[in-house]
């Protein structure tokens, strides 16, 4: 898809609400950028850009919410990387590919809204797709490590360090 202003493709949708009728933008980058400048938001780099977006979808989301339910939905964090659903809002990233289950509910009306579709269609990577469950392992493994010592539990830290490198040791063979 194009861009409505130029012959660039098109990489930012935007869905808005004008008098309760949805209007949809497809605009390059550059585009969306001054678009959302004239929105009064100042984005000053792509990641900004992303973070931005990413807000407004949340906000769009968020439409007949209570901000107690919005709330709680804030505070929902990974189990995997420990990232919450306002990290991602702010950010505009998620933090491992377990948010996508972590966070399903809130992302697929999103996925659905920006691909009009759920599910992966294209290509997909010939190798290195089977150590994605071991890199999962080895984040979570951290990630207990790093709370083991946190709350002064030196052995399990200990145990946890030792799975970690048996883990990282295996791999390499």
């Amino acid at each position: 898809m194009k861009c409505q202003k130029c012959d660039k493709p098109a990489t930012f949708h935007i869905t808005e609400l004008t008098d309760g009728q949805p209007q949809e933008l497809h605009l390059c980058e550059e585009h969306a950028r001054e678009y959302l400048t004239q929105s009064g938001n100042q984005p000053a780099s792509a990641t900004s850009m992303a973070a931005v977006l990413a807000q407004q979808m949340a906000q769009q989301m968020a439409v007949g919410q209570t901000a107690e339910e919005l709330s709680r939905l804030d505070k929902q964090a990974c189990s995997i990387c420990g990232m919450t659903f306002y990290e991602f809002r702010s950010q505009g990233r998620l933090g491992c590919p377990h948010d996508y289950v972590c966070f399903e509910s809130q992302l697929e009306p999103l996925i659905l809204n920006i691909h009009g579709e759920t599910e992966h269609i294209g290509k997909k990577p010939r190798r290195g797709s089977d150590k994605s469950e071991t890199r999962t392992q080895l984040i979570r493994l951290r990630r207990e490590m790093d709370e083991a010592v946190a709350s002064e539990e030196y052995e399990r830290a200990s145990a946890l360090r030792d799975t970690i490198r048996q883990i990282e040791n295996s791999d390499q063979t």
